[in-house]
């Protein structure tokens, strides 16, 4: 690796991790030569590492304004939780066969931590523990296309909101019990369609939670027209949800 590349990929990182955590936030202007003066380099490998995050879709960049960090559309986290249930849910039913037993233990003790964190809980720990559990399950998956499209996924959920549990913490125990259940199906070698369903349900079923928890503080004199008439979970997220997303997204961006 050359110098100029090392600088670039030390630039990424330093606004990646900037981006993830939050510290800048969408539309969050990004001075070239500030960020450069920061890092203690030219302008060239911060400029390659904003064009990276270009093409990532995290960056975006606008003649007369420059290069600022992505906005959210209204529909982005709906949009993204329906095709992360897609390809994680076909990414772990491809892994299900060559799933080991070493495997199966490891995800089983990292839902028993999830399940201890319930009394006293901690959104974004939980989110962090989820993460790993799932990884376990669908890191094996053969297909490295589908595989990068579960990581480019969780990554940009990861951008959108550290954590869908901090508004439904009640999902967060309803999770846990589907954990298990996804274990259980690979333990008892189901068919792979059936544990890839299993985990594309658990998926949405958190989808639909944070929708329904969006329904339930919709402002009426906004949101009326697109608010559901009742207060129960959607089992299909389509139009309604769509159009109900764009509150949510203003309210925990």
């Amino acid at each position: 690796m050359s110098a100029a590349e090392g600088k670039s990929q030390r630039a990424y990182r330093f606004l990646r991790e900037r981006i993830d955590d939050g510290r800048y936030v969408p539309g969050y202007r990004l001075v070239l030569a500030q960020i450069a003066s920061e890092l203690d380099m030219s302008v060239v490998p911060v400029r390659e590492a904003v064009r990276r995050l270009e093409a990532e879709g995290l960056v975006t960049f606008e003649r007369n304004v420059g290069a600022q960090v992505a906005l959210l559309k209204p529909t982005e986290y709906l949009h993204t939780m329906q095709t992360l249930a897609l390809v994680e849910g076909y990414a772990t039913g491809l892994s299900a066969g060559s799933t080991t037993p070493e495997q199966l233990r490891r995800a089983r003790e990292v839902n028993e931590r999830m399940r201890r964190t319930l009394d006293d809980f901690e959104p974004h720990r939980f989110t962090e523990l989820n993460r790993e559990f799932h990884s376990i399950l669908f890191e094996t998956c053969p297909n490295p296309h589908v595989l990068d499209l579960v990581h480019r996924g969780w990554n940009r959920m990861k951008v959108l909101r550290d954590s869908s549990f901090s508004f439904v913490p009640g999902r967060a125990r309803e999770s846990v019990e589907e954990h298990e259940r996804i274990i259980e199906l690979i333990e008892q070698g189901a068919d792979p369609l059936d544990v890839e369903l299993a985990a594309r349900r658990h998926r949405t079923a958190t989808l639909d939670a944070v929708l329904a928890y969006q329904s339930e503080h919709a402002n009426p004199a906004t949101d009326a027209a697109s608010a559901p008439a009742t207060n129960t979970p959607v089992s299909q997220p389509g139009a309604d949800a769509a159009a109900s997303a764009s509150n949510l997204e203003a309210r925990t961006a």
